[in-house]
């Protein structure tokens, strides 16, 4: 199932030397600035390398912002900001906007820009692993979990700490309320999705599914309505993506829903039912050719070419020629006019984020470390200011595509 999930290129960063020329007083002052860029160093390159597993990915994670707190939590006893929040300058590029990086003095508008690159990792390590060829069922779990783990650190850094920043978000930037509520929409939608390919692959009862697929429709649906007020050139593409998902599960809603009605003897609602999927599965099929013509930033899937995607134009076809058939030979019932209101509620199976926590404070980031940093013997910089020359984008590994079984998330 390589190419079933769009993605959006990582986060691009400029190198942080954390050189306090004098103002690291002390050993251990200077021990913590060694490994605040030996960790960051370390962490930036997890990010690209496709031997990292989610343990690796948490430890180096854990690693750099158990320091980087030491440059945010108040370490002196006193509710005042910690004397070390603005004394490095750090320059990030947004996900949607090419190369052009934004700066801030802030160890906040760090921790929240390589925390947003940590859950576009976990993302992208789930969309790899649902690539694989026959993917076992722990991969499946493994799957499941990141998203939802990429939707928690982003619902986190929304809520706790993006409003700490002095300086806000700009409009279309990647700490932007619009882009950021996306990201988490998104993440739980494809967590679902994975639920819904389980459920199917059991054979689990058609109500649920119909439920799950409804659910996972509207969410994509709100994902694509939370971007609509931004500029087209850089969210199109993305809003397509979204728009074809809608109309590909409101298909399956529409399909399995049609099972029910049939399976309660309302043939000729079933039927409507199963015209209103086929023509929403024809939607979608119009959709990812308009995605894949759209320009715009991140990878292109391919869902069109997926058997999962595939095989519900078959079980649609099927299933009305069952439809028709029984009518004709059983209920003789009228087709209504309208398709059936789709109120669906599944009680099983929603995606929820996994909370986010920060690691501890480093255990060398003690206040008497603390007080040997002294402002006074460093040379003071002015406010940030973004400079003219590009950060270099992150070389991301090709998702290389598979033999494709469809049994994807089984």
């Amino acid at each position: 199932m390589a190419h079933w999930f769009h993605r959006n290129p990582l986060k691009a960063t400029a190198p942080v030397s954390f050189n306090f020329y004098g103002v690291a007083g002390s050993p251990a002052a200077n021990k913590i600035c060694n490994d605040l860029r030996t960790t960051r160093a370390r962490l930036l390159e997890m990010f690209t390398d496709v031997t990292c597993s989610p343990e690796i990915m948490k430890n180096a994670t854990d690693a750099y912002f158990s320091l980087l707190q030491g440059f945010i939590a108040s370490l002196d006893g006193t509710t005042q900001e910690n004397k070390m929040r603005f004394i490095q300058n750090f320059k990030w590029t947004d996900t949607l906007q090419g190369n052009i990086p934004s700066a801030q003095q802030d160890a906040v508008f760090e921790l929240v820009s390589m925390a947003f690159n940590v859950a576009l990792w976990y993302t992208k390590f789930a969309s790899r692993l649902a690539g694989k060829e026959n993917i076992t069922e722990t991969e499946a779990k493994d799957v499941h979990r990141s998203l939802k783990v990429a939707a928690g650190i982003f619902k986190n850094l929304k809520e706790v700490h993006i409003p700490r920043l002095i300086t806000p978000a700009e409009k279309g930037r990647d700490l932007e309320a619009r882009v950021i509520d996306a990201y988490i929409i998104q993440c739980q939608a494809e967590a679902q999705e994975v639920t819904i390919a389980r459920a199917i692959e059991l054979k689990h009862n058609a109500t649920l599914i119909a439920a799950l697929a409804f659910e996972t429709a509207n969410f994509y649906q709100k994902a694509n309505h939370t971007l609509n007020t931004l500029e087209p050139e850089y969210s199109s593409k993305w809003r397509k993506y979204f728009l074809l998902k809608q109309h590909f599960y409101i298909a399956y809603a529409y399909c399995y829903h049609g099972q029910t009605l049939l399976a309660s003897d309302k043939c000729g609602e079933a039927i409507r039912a199963l015209q209103e999927a086929e023509k929403c599965y024809s939607c979608a099929e119009e959709q990812c050719k308009e995605y894949r013509q759209t320009k715009g930033p991140g990878t292109t899937a391919k869902p069109s070419e997926q058997l999962f995607f595939l095989k519900l134009g078959g079980v649609i076809k099927n299933t009305l020629e069952k439809c028709q058939r029984e009518n004709g030979f059983i209920y003789f019932h009228k087709v209504p006019a309208e398709p059936p209101l789709l109120e669906l509620k599944a009680s099983y199976g929603l995606a929820e984020p996994i909370p986010f926590e920060l690691p501890p404070l480093s255990e060398q980031c003690s206040a008497e470390v603390y007080a040997t940093f002294d402002l006074t013997k460093g040379a003071k910089n002015d406010k940030a200011k973004p400079k003219e020359e590009e950060v270099r984008p992150m070389k991301e590994p090709d998702l290389k595509p598979q033999n494709d079984t469809g049994c994807v998330i089984s």
